[in-house]
């Protein structure tokens, strides 16, 4: 048996993710186009950030709507909350099955906010960016620093 692609949804996934997805009635009147499958939708999702291929791009032959569509319900989701909510249902899923390990955690420093102006003097009122382009401004010399020179 050929094994299932990345952007594939399991049936298991699949009933996780779609009670915390938002419901979309069809109006009665002036119903307007189908709305593709939230299911589809999810996989061309999952396609586009897999192979990394712009939104516009995304094939329609494989059945998962427009690279917009996508884009839009990706966007619909995360206002919604549903990645947030994901994450919080798989990790308890992982807790309760004892598979969490944070042994081997890696943590993103561009994540972690970064406190201004630590380490930095003061030069001016201001925090200094550059202790030599500072200097130079601190003599009043009016000499602009060489290409060199710069940062």
């Amino acid at each position: 048996m050929a094994r299932p692609r990345p952007w594939e949804v399991s049936d298991e996934l699949w009933a996780l993710i779609e009670p915390l997805l938002p419901r979309h009635e069809r109006r009665f009147r002036y119903p307007g186009r189908r709305r593709i499958d939230d299911r589809k939708t999810l996989q061309g999702i999952l396609f586009v950030l897999y192979t990394g291929i712009q939104w516009e791009f995304l094939p329609q032959e494989l059945g998962f709507g427009s690279g917009s569509t996508c884009w839009r319900r990706l966007a619909e989701w995360q206002q919604a909350g549903v990645w947030e909510q994901l994450q919080r249902v798989l990790l308890d899923r992982l807790r309760a099955a004892d598979q969490l390990d944070f042994s081997r955690a890696v943590v993103d420093s561009s994540q972690i906010q970064a406190k201004r102006g630590r380490g930095c003097p003061k030069v001016g009122g201001r925090v200094a960016l550059s202790h030599r382009r500072h200097d130079q401004a601190d003599r009043g010399s009016g000499a602009r620093p060489a290409p060199t020179d710069r940062l």
